[in-house]
C-alpha cells in the first residue's frame, strides 16, 4: 500500500512537470529576414548581400533542430489542445503508476521455488515441522505464505488442509492481481479522451467555417490538426500501457502457476509423511 501511494505520488509530481512546463510562455521564433537596404546596392555590396541571405537561408532549417526532441513534443502537445492532452497525459502517468507498483510487487514475491520447496522437504521429511514454519516466515511471496499455512494445519486431515491451501491461494491470488483494473481503465480511457478531442476539433472546424462563411484549407486545417494529434497520442498512451498490462499479467499468470504445482507437491508431500509415521 505505501508503495502504492509513492508512485502515485510521484507520478502526480511528473505531471505537474509537465504541465508547468508547457504552461512557459515562449515566443514563435520568426524566420530571420535578410536586410534589405534602403538604396539599391552598390556592385561590390551585392556580392555581399547575396552571401549574408545565403548563410541566413543555410542557418533557418538548423533552428527548428536545435530545440531537439523534448521542444517538438511540448509544441506538439500544445497544439493538441493542452487541456485535452493533459488528460491524457494524466491517463498515462497515472497508468504508468499502477504498472510501476505491481511490477515491483510481482518481481518481490517472486522467489527460488524449487530450492524452498528442497528445504521445506527435507524438514517435513525429518518431522522438523518448527523449522519448516520458520522457514516459511523467513521467505517472501505467496509461494512460501501458502506453504505456512498448510503447515499450520499439519494434524489436520488432508481434505482440510487442501481446502484451506485452496482458499488462501484464492486470496493470494486477488492480491496478486489487485490495481490490475486500473491499469485497464487508463487503457480504454486514453484512446477516447483522444477521440473526444477529435470530436471537439472537427466541432471547432464548423463553428470556424460558419464564421467566416466560406470553406477555407487553413481553416479546417487548424481544427483537424487539433482532431488528429489528440487521436495519435491517446492511441500511443494506450498502446504503452497494454504492454506493461500484458507483461504484468504473465507474471500474475506464472506465479498462479507456481502456487498450483506447489500446493500438489505440499499435498503430496504431507501425505506421503503421514502414511509413513503411520
Amino acid at each position: 500500500m505505501k508503495a502504492r501511494r509513492f508512485w502515485i505520488a510521484t507520478a502526480f509530481l511528473f505531471l505537474f512537470n509537465i504541465m508547468g512546463i508547457v504552461a512557459e510562455e515562449q515566443p514563435t521564433n520568426m524566420p530571420s529576414k535578410s536586410r534589405i537596404a534602403a538604396t539599391p546596392p552598390m556592385h561590390g555590396e551585392k556580392n555581399m548581400q547575396q552571401v549574408e541571405n545565403v548563410g541566413n537561408a543555410e542557418m533557418s532549417p538548423k533552428e527548428p533542430s536545435a530545440s531537439g526532441f523534448h521542444q517538438l513534443l511540448k509544441q506538439k502537445f500544445i497544439d493538441g489542445n493542452a487541456g485535452f492532452m493533459s488528460l491524457v497525459a494524466l491517463a498515462l502517468v497515472l497508468g504508468l503508476a499502477f504498472c510501476i507498483e505491481r511490477i515491483i510487487y510481482l518481481t518481490l514475491a517472486e522467489i527460488n521455488t524449487k530450492s524452498f520447496l528442497s528445504k521445506l522437504e527435507k524438514f517435513v521429511s525429518n518431522h522438523q515441522i518448527a523449522e519448516a514454519k520458520e522457514l516459511c516466515r523467513n521467505t517472501r511471496g505467496p509461494i512460501a505464505s501458502l506453504c505456512y499455512q498448510g503447515l499450520m494445519r499439519f494434524d489436520q486431515r488432508i481434505e482440510d488442509i487442501e481446502r484451506g491451501m485452496i482458499a488462501y491461494g484464492n486470496i493470494q491470488s486477488s492480491y496478486l492481481e489487485k490495481g490490475c483494473s486500473w491499469i485497464a481503465l487508463f487503457i480504454t480511457m486514453a484512446p477516447s479522451l483522444g477521440f473526444l478531442g477529435t470530436v471537439i476539433g472537427m466541432v471547432i472546424s464548423f463553428d470556424q467555417i460558419e464564421i467566416a462563411g466560406d470553406i477555407s484549407p487553413t481553416i479546417v486545417a487548424s481544427g483537424m490538426k487539433v482532431a488528429l494529434i489528440t487521436t495519435i497520442f491517446g492511441i500511443i498512451v494506450a498502446l504503452v500501457l497494454q504492454l506493461f498490462y500484458n507483461y504484468i499479467l504473465l507474471k500474475i499468470d506464472g506465479l498462479i502457476t507456481e502456487m498450483e504445482e506447489t500446493m500438489i507437491f505440499f499435498l503430496d508431500l504431507i501425505q506421503k509423511n503421514k502414511h509413513a509415521k503411520s
